[in-house]
This record gives structure tokens, C-alpha cells and sequence, in this order.
């Protein structure tokens, strides 16, 4: 089952994984080189740094050298010591204090080559003045050496942003070692491919389009191991399928809710409606459930005779009228039968209908006017596709159908047709006919479907 569709998914998978592996190579390789450049440029920043240090010093020791040279000469000529001894002899008396204001006053803005102590009057000459600034060791020495001082953080700073720039990309190159994040751009290049494969499997674009959706919630930026990349969007995959699949009741306990509980069975010629009737009539004996046939469809030339054959190897009744008749009342009596009877189940076969034509599916509502039906079940075949898609959203749209059975689905290798119309109609698929046998009935599981899909 679902061969084709498996060696194709299988396939999709292993050039996904490939395509993304591919890319993150290449993406590492791309940040490596920026990396290198960073490395480069710090060790020349050191360098530079480095030689304009020692150029700094070296000017600013020169430059030392001559200022005290230049301190030496003029201390030679006119020591401290002996000017402070001499300005201590010399007394300024009043009447010199008085001239000298009288003189300023004269000539304004002229400062006195002199200074007051407080409470002394002693004259101090200009070179004590002089010598009263900070010496060059804490002026000039400062300023020459404090901007070489600062450079010398810097140089730690270099370091530290080394440091920095180390932690993140080691760290992220191990992460980008081990797990890889989906970008949108990589979904969109891998799911084209699913696209097309989803396609050509028979799931129809509503269908691919909703699968796409939940894909992208599931995949897109999300941190995902490369060890487990394929199998995360294999389960994303699956995640996906399965949500578009629903879960069916069990009809064996559905039935026994009500008596006589009716099933109408629908579907177009060729499906394999009359066979399925007759499966699902054995798989009720087999649990003890009894039940009744109801030859409907008095259209179709040797339908009721096809009909009789099931029922006499199952051994349970028919009800039957010549052909022409009415098929709503084929069904009525069924059902008044199978009251009379204690009978628990009825079964009726309709005349398969084109879901183009409106005047016969207006028979269809008919039948279900009448016979109230509990059930109404879509027949299609599982390798039918697109148009099974379409056939079942004609018939729900006109009687409201409950569920569906896809025959021959054990020939199927596609199996998108159980997606497409599991979706389209929002509607669980109760079982599948997988062979001409009465056994051949397998009631819908979608983990084991989903399995047999390769997920």
C-alpha cells in the first residue's frame, strides 16, 4: 500500500536534509572569514599601539631631560636660597608702600613685581614667584605621559573585546555544529519539492495548502539538532497529516444505539458500492449483529441479482422489486421488515449516481426523506484522486453525508485521496476495502495510515 508515495517521501526527506546540511557548511564557512579579519585587525591595533607607546615615552624622557637642563642653568645663576636670605634683609617701609600704590595708581594695570605675606611686609622677588609653579614633573610630565597612560587601558580593552568576540563564536559555532534553525527561505526552497510530491499523490491543493501551514508553525525558526533534522520534519510532517485525518467511530457501536439502525450507502458507478455492503454485512454477522438488505438501486441492469448473490452466501435476507420501481420504498419495507423481524441493522444499496447529475441525486434525498437514515456513507475508490474529492463534496453538499469507505486502497500507491477528502469534507473515512474477500474490510486507523505512508 502507498508504495509510489513512500519511495517518493522517503527521497524528499534525504535531498531536504542534504540541502540544509549543505547550507549551514556554507553559511560557516561564510562567518569564518570575518572572524579571521577581526583577528587581523586587532593584532595590528596592538602592534600600533605598542610602537606609539614607546615612540611616546621615549619623546616625552628627551624632553625631561632638556627641561632640567634649562632648570639647572637657571638655578646656577640665581639659587633660591640666596634670594630668599636677601628678600628676608629687605624691609619695606610705609612711606615705600605709599609711593609704590601712588605709582600703580599712575599707571593702571601694571602689577607689582612683589608680593605680601600676611602680616609681614617683605618683598619678594619674581623668581620665587616663578619657582611657586607646580615643577615640570606634575605640568608638563603630565600632560606628555597621561594621554600614553590611557593608551594603556586601551590596550587591555583590546583584549577584553577579544575575549568577547571569542566567547559567542565559539559558542555559536558549536551550536551551529550540532543544530541548525529553519529559516523561511529554507522552508519555502523544501517545501516546493513536498509541494509537488504532495500533488502528484493525489492530496488536493486545499489540502496541500493546509499541510503547508502547520508545517511552517512547526518547522520555522525552530532550534533543531542536525543529528535529528530529518526526523523533526518527518514528525512535523506527519504531525501535519494526521490533523487533517479524523478519528472515525466505531460503527459496530454505533449501530447499537438505536433499533433497526439504517445505512444508506452512496457513490457513482464503478466503485465497488454492492461489494462494500456485502463486507460490511459479514463484518456485522461476525460480531453477532443481525441485519437486512434493501436492493435500492432499480436502476442498474443486474444490480438486485449482484445484490441476491452477496445475500444468499451470507445468508440474510433481501428485500427486493422489479426493477423501475421506486427505490425509497425498497427501503421503506427494509426497514418495516427488519421491525417486524427484531432485525438490528438495515443495509441499503442506492443506484450509483454521477455527482454532475442533479435530477438523480434528487433521488438520493428521497430515500433519505423516507427512510430517516442514522447513517449516510460515501463509497469512492482510494485510487480515484481528484475526482473522489469532488464526488464527495457533491454528495455532501446534497444529503449531508456522515463519513466515507475507500475501496481498493490495498492497490492504491498514492493514498492522498483519504487526506483530500478526509479534509474536504470534514469527515471521518470508517473504513478501507483492501481485497475482493468479505474479510477484506480494514476499519480506518490514521496512525497505521499515516504509517503505511512512510511517516
Amino acid at each position: 500500500m502507498f508504495k509510489f508515495f513512500k519511495e517518493k517521501l522517503k527521497s524528499w526527506l534525504g535531498k531536504s536534509k542534504e540541502k540544509i546540511e549543505e547550507k549551514v557548511e556554507k553559511e560557516t564557512k561564510e562567518e569564518k572569514k570575518p572572524e579571521e579579519e577581526l583577528k587581523e585587525k586587532l593584532e595590528k591595533i596592538e602592534k600600533k599601539a605598542e610602537k606609539e607607546i614607546k615612540k611616546q615615552k621615549k619623546k616625552a624622557a628627551k624632553e625631561k631631560k632638556a627641561e632640567e637642563e634649562k632648570e639647572e642653568s637657571l638655578l646656577e645663576k640665581k639659587p633660591r636660597e640666596e634670594e630668599k636670605e636677601e628678600a628676608e634683609k629687605t624691609e619695606i617701609t610705609e612711606e615705600e608702600i605709599e609711593k609704590l600704590e601712588e605709582t600703580m595708581k599712575e599707571a593702571p594695570g601694571k602689577e607689582l613685581p612683589m608680593k605680601f605675606e600676611t602680616g609681614l611686609q617683605k618683598y619678594v622677588p619674581d623668581s620665587e614667584i616663578l619657582f611657586e609653579k607646580k615643577p615640570w614633573e606634575e605640568t608638563q610630565l603630565e600632560e606628555e605621559i597621561e594621554p600614553i597612560s590611557r593608551e594603556a587601558p586601551a590596550f587591555e580593552r583590546i583584549e577584553e573585546e577579544k575575549e568577547k568576540e571569542k566567547k559567542p563564536s565559539i559558542f555559536k559555532r558549536l551550536k551551529e555544529r550540532f543544530s541548525y534553525k529553519l529559516s523561511e527561505e529554507d522552508f519555502e526552497e523544501i517545501f516546493e519539492n513536498l509541494e509537488m510530491l504532495l500533488l502528484e499523490n493525489n492530496v488536493a491543493l486545499e489540502a496541500v495548502e493546509s499541510i503547508k501551514k502547520q508545517l511552517k508553525s512547526e518547522l520555522l525558526g525552530k532550534d533543531i539538532k542536525k543529528a535529528d533534522l530529518e526526523q523533526e520534519i518527518k514528525k512535523a510532517l506527519k504531525k501535519a497529516i494526521e490533523n487533517l485525518l479524523i478519528e472515525p467511530d466505531d460503527i459496530l457501536e454505533t449501530v447499537k444505539l438505536k433499533k433497526p439502525f439504517v445505512i444508506v450507502f452512496f457513490g457513482i458507478n464503478g466503485t465497488g458500492k454492492t461489494t462494500t455492503i456485502a463486507k460490511v454485512a459479514h463484518l456485522l454477522l461476525k460480531n453477532k449483529i443481525s441485519c437486512v438488505l434493501a436492493a435500492s438501486d432499480t436502476f442498474r441492469a443486474a444490480s438486485i441479482e449482484q445484490l441476491q448473490v452477496h445475500a444468499d452466501k451470507l445468508k440474510i435476507k433481501l428485500i427486493k422489486h422489479d426493477y423501475g420501481a421506486d427505490p425509497a420504498a425498497v427501503a421503506f419495507d427494509a426497514i418495516k421488515h427488519a421491525k417486524a423481524h427484531g432485525i438490528e441493522v438495515v443495509l441499503i444499496d442506492t443506484a450509483g449516481r454521477m455527482h454532475t447529475k442533479e435530477n438523480l441525486l434528487s433521488e438520493m434525498e428521497k430515500i433519505c426523506r423516507v427512510t430517516k437514515p442514522d447513517l449516510k456513507i460515501f463509497v469512492a475508490e482510494s485510487i480515484a484522486g481528484n475526482d473522489a474529492v469532488q464526488q464527495a463534496k457533491n454528495f455532501n453538499e446534497i444529503i449531508g453525508i456522515d463519513g466515507s469507505i475507500l475501496t481498493k486502497a490495498d492497490v492504491d500507491e498514492k493514498g492522498g485521496t483519504a487526506i483530500s477528502i478526509s479534509y474536504a469534507i470534514q469527515k471521518p473515512i470508517f473504513y478501507l476495502g483492501t481485497g475482493q474477500e468479505y474479510e477484506d474490510l480494514e476499519p480506518f486507523d490514521k496512525e497505521k495510515f499515516v504509517k503505511e505512508m512512510g511517516l
